[in-house]
């Protein structure tokens, strides 16, 4: 047998959206140790390319392509047109995770966060589905995972923006699922909770003590998002359309007695 029949994404192509660290890391290695060709891609090259020689080392097939998600619309069609040559021509998973946090009272936010969390984390997605839907939906055929957060749903004193950035994220993929899956793309969204990566590690207490009052009573990992990443982008996963699968430890729909 070849690795095509048997690892479930063998033969298919994925670009992750800041897979340089953390969360999208997490992903772009799953997504690769399960057969696919990975594009990592981010804003630093060094970490990049450290990402995809692991993947590569591990016998997995991954390139690095450079992004700069803040920049405009054009620079963000740009990378989409890199990153689809870099995968051969066609692009089969779309992984939307790149995004900024900026936790912050509303008074405090500076202008310049405001614009980059606006285009990060709305305008580029936005963007790059438009430029790599059309393809997958002419193939028939196609997988989007966009990622949003648990606090797209509850109110905080704190990071307004952000959380209306990530309800905004949750809004696309139900009308994306609507727009392209009748022609064979399904959309969906994964919401991670309180999660625990290299980038927040000097935040640990905070992070276990958000966590300890939640049903699994520890923070959630990167490769739990990334499990849920890989089962929407699966077979398994076909009749699942514009939902956002909550991988949050039951931070946002339990409240434990004290």
């Amino acid at each position: 047998m070849t690795n095509a029949q048997v690892l479930p994404f063998g033969g298919r192509t994925a670009i992750v959206t800041g897979a340089t660290s953390g969360i999208g890391a997490a992903i772009a290695r799953l997504l690769a140790a399960r057969g696919a060709h990975v594009i990592v891609s981010g804003r630093d090259a060094g970490r990049g390319e450290e990402v995809a020689a692991g993947i590569r080392a591990a016998g997995g097939k991954a390139d690095f392509v450079a992004a700069d998600l803040a920049g405009d619309a054009t620079t963000v069609r740009e990378f989409a047109a890199r990153a689809t040559a870099a995968a051969g021509g066609r692009v089969d998973i779309l992984v939307n995770n790149a995004g900024i946090y900026p936790a912050t009272a509303t008074p405090d936010l500076s202008d310049a966060d405001l614009d980059a969390m606006l285009a990060i984390n709305i305008r580029a997605p936005h963007v790059l589905v438009a430029q790599i839907a059309p393809g997958m939906a002419e193939r028939g055929a196609g997988v989007i995972v966009t990622i949003g957060s648990w606090m797209a749903v509850v109110g905080s004193p704190f990071a307004a923006l952000y959380t209306a950035t990530k309800a905004a994220d949750e809004q696309m993929t139900r009308a994306w699922a609507a727009e392209f899956g009748p022609r064979g793309v399904r959309v969906n969204a994964v919401a991670p909770g309180v999660t625990l990566t290299p980038g927040n590690e000097s935040a640990r207490p905070i992070i276990d003590l958000m966590t300890a009052a939640t049903p699994a009573g520890v923070p959630v990992a990167a490769e739990d998002i990334a499990h849920a990443v890989a089962f929407l982008a699966s077979a398994e996963a076909r009749m699942i359309h514009g939902t956002t699968l909550y991988v949050d430890g039951g931070i946002t729909t339990t409240r434990l007695a004290p």
